[in-house]
């Protein structure tokens, strides 16, 4: 079977992580012509940790499967490749502070004036609009703004960046993926452009609607508007950090580790007990059908603790599986690499052909292979190709636009 995006090309205009916008698509088969500045291109290459055969594996695991020109955008020669570039493809990326492309007289009327049928999406931290438009940040900061990487704070008192998972940076290009797929499958059937707006910190906030759509919900009075009927309508804090006192929906600690239990429905909950030989439990505290946590109650919980302290965490894992019980280990990044789900499901991409062994797309086909992708590209590698193949530029024209500094000098 042909590639799910055989013939589709994007030109990229990205800068770190909203690169991986263009990293998805080329997962499944587009072309993307990654189009980097004189003077060093993305600087993805060199931040983050750690780095690997002296490259950010940042760049390994966001650039691959791409190509990598140079084009000087403030010179007109640069912006009329970059156009005739526009002419041959489906997407423009621009994944950079707002209107940056426009700024180099490349706004969306202009790409539409020589593509009418052009996709753009614009990925920046905050949008198109509004007062934080033009505010600088990083990706840290598109979660602080989301409420979803909140500060710890240390034995003097000082609040520092504790240990999350980054969701704005790299759930907006995910977002970004499912509109241009969109916008161009109306391209197809109807011959419109499509300009896309995507806000990195408001993918955050998405992520975190629960939480967000809960505390707006508590605005309105009770009892018009209450906590969980289980709980006999107490207002807990929405989302996770409701969880804290919960005992049948709690992590646990096992033998060697951790584990999750999340027996909040009745009959999960007395299945647990009668295989453990506890059914006092069940009968003393049955709890409500659904969603029911045992709120706050200790004693359950010393008991619990004692319980799932006897045996390991694979233990419990299998004994949840074999009885329909669910029961879910824990891991950080590095013990997911020996857990046996993870290493039966994932197939890395191997260091020796992407430069550091990478996580593929969690895309599975069923009954064919996703496309086989290139290693991310060294900086301005493919200038000379792809202006040959796809402009018809002959050597001249070349030599000529290299003489005058438009497409600097390869790496």
């Amino acid at each position: 079977m042909s590639d799910l995006l055989a013939g589709v090309r994007v030109v990229e205009s990205c800068l770190l992580e909203p690169g991986t916008l263009g990293l998805l698509l080329a997962s499944l088969g587009a072309e993307v012509i990654k189009v980097e500045a004189p003077g060093g291109g993305d600087y993805i290459r060199s931040t983050g940790w750690p780095f690997v055969d002296g490259t950010s594996i940042m760049h390994w695991h966001c650039s691959r499967g791409k190509s990598s020109i140079i084009l000087d955008l403030t010179k007109d020669e640069g912006a009329a490749a970059y156009l005739d570039l526009v002419r041959q493809s489906h997407v423009v990326i621009e994944g950079m502070r707002p209107g940056a492309l426009e700024r180099r007289g490349l706004s969306f009327d202009r790409l539409r004036e020589v593509n009418p049928r052009i996709v753009l999406c614009s990925l920046s931290g905050y949008g198109a609009t509004g007062p934080y438009r033009d505010m600088p940040s990083h990706g840290l900061g598109f979660d602080a703004w989301a409420g979803t990487a909140p500060p710890a704070v240390d034995g003097q008192g000082r609040p520092h960046v504790q240990d999350f998972t980054p969701i704005g940076a790299r759930v907006g290009p995910v977002y970004g993926a499912v509109a241009v797929l969109a916008a161009l499958l109306r391209a197809n059937a109807t011959g419109e452009p499509g300009q896309i707006d995507i806000s990195q910190s408001e993918a955050a906030a998405a992520v975190n609607w629960f939480v967000i759509e809960a505390y707006k919900a508590y605005e309105r009075p009770e009892p018009e508007v209450t906590g969980n009927p289980a709980d006999g309508g107490l207002r807990r804090p929405p989302g996770v950090g409701g969880m804290r006192d919960g005992v049948r929906y709690q992590y646990y600690a096992s033998k060697d580790g951790h584990v999750l239990f999340m027996a909040s429905e009745r009959h999960f909950w007395g299945k647990f007990c009668h295989v453990v030989g506890r059914a006092d439990l069940f009968e003393k505290y049955p709890g409500s059908q659904y969603a029911d946590h045992a709120l706050g109650n200790d004693e359950l919980r010393s008991a619990l603790t004692e319980i799932f302290s006897r045996r390991t965490t694979n233990d419990w894992v299998s004994l949840g599986i074999a009885h329909n019980i669910p029961i879910a280990p824990v891991n950080d990044g590095q013990s997911i690499l020996d857990d046996p789900h993870f290493q039966a499901r994932v197939q890395w991409l191997p260091a020796a052909d992407y430069g550091a062994d990478l996580l593929p797309p969690p895309i599975r086909l069923v009954g064919e292979d996703l496309p086989v992708t290139s290693k991310a590209p060294s900086y301005g590698g493919q200038t000379d190709e792809v202006l040959r193949r796809i402009l018809g530029y002959s050597e001249e024209r070349i030599a000529e636009l290299r003489g005058r500094g438009v497409l600097g000098e390869p790496g």
